[in-house]
């Protein structure tokens, strides 16, 4: 498996939990052996135009945080189009899932998975997607610049229950095939995290779900880091889903 990642996620960029020091090393330290790193690059402005205004860009260069924000939105469109091909996981930050076209919040600055989908789209290397959002908290940027996309479904997964979670997103694998299905891989619906759901073990269902799903319809699949704060367990949490999607 292929895994997309850059030195510079290292920084600490701002006080938020996202971008707290020791995130970075505990899911890199967790790494199954045998991945492929793969260096990120930034995203061109052409391509985050494509999800975001002119004034929102503006806005994060102003805040000085345009060059790690560019750097995270070039590591899923890497990681996108290396799922094409075979399962990939970037390990980026700043996350994305709750940058609107005009606006963020949430730790976030650009939406990753918006940019490399539309990337995707306007190359004419995907005609659908799917977006499985399994972040604790509601992807409400993936819906602002996607949900009116015809060619794209997106299901944020809000079951109480951690049977009915995961037998839900398999029910919706089966029934909506697509050319990429994009993961934003929050892993703060944990049981040791804010959310207390999940166990470890789902992480990796959930990637071979989609990784099944995947093969079976000829699609691709990949995966973008979201959110995820205690550091004692997002390493082997993101490590499941790592051999999820590449067992």
């Amino acid at each position: 498996m292929k895994v997309v990642f850059h030195q510079d996620f290292y920084s600490v960029y701002t006080s938020d939990p996202a971008a707290a020091a020791g995130r970075m090393e505990a899911i890199v330290e967790a790494v199954p052996a045998g991945t492929e790193w793969i260096e990120a690059t930034p995203a061109d402005e052409s391509d985050i135009s494509a999800a975001h205004t002119p004034r929102h860009i503006e806005s994060v260069k102003k805040r000085g945080l345009y060059g790690i924000a560019a750097l995270a939105a070039g590591g899923a469109v890497q990681a996108a189009e290396i799922g094409l091909d075979e399962p990939c996981f970037g390990i980026i930050r700043p996350p994305g899932h709750h940058a609107s076209a005009d606006s963020a919040w949430g730790f976030c600055y650009f939406n990753n998975m918006a940019v490399a989908l539309l990337y995707l789209k306007r190359k004419k290397k995907i005609d659908t997607a799917l977006v499985l959002d399994v972040d604790l908290h509601y992807g409400d940027g993936n819906i602002n610049i996607l949900e009116k996309k015809d060619w794209v479904d997106i299901y944020n997964p809000r079951e109480r229950d951690r049977g009915l979670y995961l037998r839900n997103i398999g029910l919706l694998l089966s029934e909506r095939p697509a050319d990429i299905i994009g993961i934003s891989a929050g892993f703060d619906h944990h049981k040791e995290d804010w959310g207390g759901l999940l166990e470890t073990e789902d992480y990796f269902e959930i990637g071979r779900m989609v990784r099944d799903t995947a093969r079976t319809g000829g699609g691709g699949c990949f995966a973008v880091l979201e959110g995820g704060y205690n550091h004692e367990v997002l390493g082997r949490n993101a490590a499941a889903l790592m051999r999820g999607l590449s067992e």
